[in-house]
């Protein structure tokens, strides 16, 4: 039989979280959907995989079985993937560069504009990702190179911090700090704060400041799955963002005000490419990133 590497997918989250609800949410499918795809999967094998009753999900032997199998499948399968992506946009003069909201500012422009001139006859595909994506998209090999926000997990990736920026908070005009000049980041004690599921937690956690200097957490508002939807929320005043310094100006509406959080660490923003990266290009770009970086970013 021929499975769809999609539904291995599906199998190892439910094994692993040995939660059909929990396994629905982090794949974004419905409950219902991914019952039938682990029905399917256990009448094709001609065998259950779990054991369910109304308490708990259980993994019989031959779930247990093969969750080692699928895992090296999926594994092998992203680890192929990857190299083909990249030998096709090596031979075909194409960098692909990674980026989330503004990326690395006025850098990550200026890098582009420099390289293009550099090698004229290369392709530059921006490629926007999800909040904290980039390090995903590097190793499964969606982008040759992308500018991360930091902190994030870097296993597998050559690093360089190339710049820092200040973060801000943004407010709707006729919300009351909007009047100040700068917020201190308990200022923001009692203000919902948009946050997103697509990034992991502890990205999250280190955009929202939690936990706070006091150690408290957060007051949690609407998600978000991008940009967009952010701002939207914060326009409305059901919310307030924390963001870097470069999308006050990039994402400039005459709703929104955006006011410098002048007591926490400022965005680090790095390049970063497969440590096992083989496209020339990616180099290249390197190198033009980094003789733009300002001389204190990586302090």
């Amino acid at each position: 039989m021929d499975v769809d590497t999609r539904v291995l997918r599906y199998f190892v989250a439910v094994a692993e979280q040995l939660s059909f609800t929990h396994a629905a949410e982090t794949l974004f499918v419905s409950q219902s959907a991914l019952s039938r795809q682990i029905q399917r999967l256990e009448t094709d094998l001609r065998t259950p995989l779990f054991e369910r009753t109304s308490r708990e999900v259980r993994l019989t032997a031959a779930g247990e079985s093969l969750l080692t199998v699928a895992r090296g499948l999926i594994d092998s399968w992203e680890v192929a993937q990857q190299a083909l992506r990249e030998i096709a946009a090596a031979e075909s003069q194409i960098l692909r560069i990674g980026f989330e909201a503004t990326g690395a500012g006025a850098l990550g422009t200026h890098a582009r504009t420099a390289f293009t001139k550099r090698h004229p006859a290369a392709t530059i595909e921006p490629k926007r990702l999800d909040w904290g994506g980039e390090a995903a998209a590097l190793r499964a090999g969606v982008v040759d190179v992308a500018f991360l926000w930091m902190p994030t997990d870097t296993t597998g990736l050559s690093v360089e911090i190339v710049a820092t920026e200040q973060r801000i908070v943004g407010l709707a005009t006729s919300h009351p700090l909007a009047q100040r000049r700068t917020i201190g980041i308990m200022d923001l004690r009692d203000q919902p704060l948009m946050w997103t599921r697509k990034a992991p937690k502890e990205w999250v956690d280190w955009w929202a400041v939690n936990p706070r200097p006091d150690g408290s957490e957060p007051l949690w508002g609407p998600e978000n799955d991008n940009v967009e939807e952010m701002l939207e929320h914060v326009a409305a005043g059901t919310a307030v963002c924390i963001s870097p310094q470069s999308m006050g100006s990039y994402y400039a509406r005459p709703d929104l005000v955006w006011r410098p959080i002048t007591d926490i660490p400022p965005l680090r923003i790095a390049v970063a490419w497969p440590a096992t990266a083989t496209n020339p290009l990616v180099a290249a770009l390197v190198d033009v990133v980094r003789g733009l970086r300002p001389v204190h970013s990586d302090r």
